[in-house]
């Protein structure tokens, strides 16, 4: 039985295909081609297919691999029925949160919940502001304490301070004197 597949050309990490009709019981690279259709460059998405000689292995029955089937499809040569294209599959991402390109915006993270719901910023704020209270009790006291400390403190080494200077300049003296 024939087989439509692809066969890997090209260097490595570059790949190329050639799209070639086989015997399906031997390998792509076994180099054993019936026919070649034409090729296929996926970086460039670039297909070359003899389409003619596409539909004639098909009418014979030649079975397509389920990706030659694709590009059969695509590049619009009617395909018997009882090809059966598969559906695609789903592919799953491993660990699709931490990739960026599956994280929200952080500026669209912000607005959206902002906007739609208005009763649930409240209590999230009502917990902040009993956080938010201790800090400034602490500086409030801080700030009382300071403004009675500078007031009282203006006042009082006035008056003692010059009570405490004349009695202190006439001591002076009088040592000198019984010292002389």
């Amino acid at each position: 039985m024939l087989a439509i597949r692809m066969q890997r050309t090209g260097r490595k990490g570059h790949a190329m295909f050639r799209v070639v009709v086989q015997e399906s019981r031997l390998t792509p690279t076994s180099g054993k081609v019936v026919a070649r259709l034409g090729s296929y460059d996926p970086h460039g998405k670039a297909i070359i297919l003899d389409k003619e000689k596409a539909s004639f292995y098909l009418d014979h029955g030649a079975q397509p691999s389920d990706r030659v089937a694709r590009l059969l499809k695509a590049e619009g040569v009617k395909l018997p029925g009882w090809v059966k294209l598969e559906a695609n599959k789903e592919r799953t991402v491993r660990n699709a949160d931490k990739r960026r390109s599956t994280r929200p915006d952080e500026p669209v993270a912000e607005e959206a919940p902002a906007e739609e719901p208005a009763e649930e910023t409240a209590p999230a704020e009502t917990p902040e502001e009993p956080a938010a209270e201790p800090a400034p009790a602490e500086e409030a006291p801080a700030a009382p304490e300071e403004a009675p400390a500078e007031e009282p403190a203006p006042e009082e080494p006035a008056e003692p301070e010059a009570p405490a200077e004349e009695p202190a300049e006439p001591e002076a003296p009088a040592e000198e004197d019984k010292a002389a």
